[in-house]
C-alpha cells in the first residue's frame, strides 16, 4: 500500500503543477489585455488632443469667413453711401457700418482667445504623441515578454500533461479515480499526512481506529470527514496538538 501512497504523490505533486502552469497562462490573457487597453487609452488621448486642434482651427475658419461677410457688408454699405443722396439713408448706412465693424472687434477678439487654445491643443497633442509612442513601445515590449512566456509555459504543460498520463497509468483505475474526483472537488490537497492524529487537509480530528490505520498502511485510508486520502510516516507526529 505505501508504493500506491508514493505514486499518488508523485501524481499529486505533477498535478499540482500543472494546475500552477495553467492558472499562469489563464492570467497572460487578462494581462495582455490590460496593456492592449493602456495603449489604446493613451492613443484615445492623442486622438482627442487632435480633435481638439481641428475644431478649434474650424471655429477660427468660420470667425474669418464671418469676417470677410462683414467686410462685404462694410463696402456694400459704403458704395451705397457715395450713391445716395438723402441724409438719413447716409446715416443709417454709417449706422450699419459701425455694427458690422463692432461685429468685426467682437469677433477679432474671439479669434486671439481660439489662437491661445490652439497653441495649448498644440502642446497638448504634442505631449499626447510623445506619451502615446513612449505607450505603444513599452506595450509592445511587455506583451513580447508575455507572449515568451505564454510559450514557454504552453511547452511545460504539454510535457507535463505527457508525462502525466504515464503517472496516471501506474495507479490502478479504481485508486486513480478515486484520486481525480478529490483532486476535482478538493483542489491540489488529496493526499494529505496525518498531522499530530489529524487530517492534513481538512485539520480535524481523526479517530484512533482510522490513525492506526494508517500507520498499518494495509488499505487506501481517507479522512471521514473530508474524504481524502490519508498517509503516515516515521517523520510524522502522532501527538495531538494542544
Amino acid at each position: 500500500m505505501q508504493e500506491i501512497i508514493e505514486k499518488l504523490l508523485i501524481l499529486q505533486e505533477r498535478d499540482r503543477k500543472i494546475l500552477r502552469v495553467t492558472q499562469e497562462l489563464a492570467h497572460i490573457g487578462p494581462a495582455r489585455d490590460g496593456l492592449q487597453a493602456k495603449a489604446k487609452a493613451t492613443q484615445s488621448s492623442l486622438e482627442a488632443a487632435k480633435l481638439r486642434v481641428k475644431h478649434i482651427e474650424s471655429e477660427r475658419k468660420l470667425r474669418d469667413l464671418e469676417i470677410e461677410g462683414k467686410k462685404s457688408q462694410i463696402e456694400k454699405y459704403a458704395n451705397q453711401q457715395l450713391q445716395t443722396r438723402k441724409n438719413e439713408e447716409y446715416k443709417a448706412l454709417a449706422h450699419e457700418i459701425e455694427m458690422a465693424k463692432e461685429v468685426i472687434f467682437k469677433i477679432e477678439d474671439a479669434e486671439i482667445v481660439l489662437m491661445e487654445q490652439a497653441e495649448v491643443a498644440q502642446k497638448e497633442v504634442a505631449h499626447a504623441t510623445t506619451e502615446a509612442a513612449a505607450a505603444k513601445k513599452r506595450v509592445e515590449d511587455e506583451i513580447g515578454l508575455l507572449d515568451a512566456r505564454e510559450t514557454n509555459f504552453k511547452k511545460e504543460l504539454a510535457e507535463l500533461t505527457t508525462g502525466r498520463v504515464a503517472l496516471a497509468e501506474n495507479i490502478d483505475e479504481s485508486t486513480r479515480n478515486r484520486y481525480e474526483r478529490i483532486f476535482k472537488s478538493k483542489g491540489e490537497n488529496v493526499v494529505v499526512g496525518v498531522d499530530h492524529s489529524s487530517c492534513g487537509g481538512c485539520h480535524m480530528k481523526l479517530t484512533a481506529q482510522t490513525v492506526t490505520s494508517c500507520r498499518a498502511q494495509a488499505e487506501i485510508v481517507t479522512c471521514s470527514n473530508c474524504g481524502r486520502i490519508l498517509y503516515f510516516n516515521r517523520d510524522m507526529s502522532l501527538t495531538a496538538a494542544d
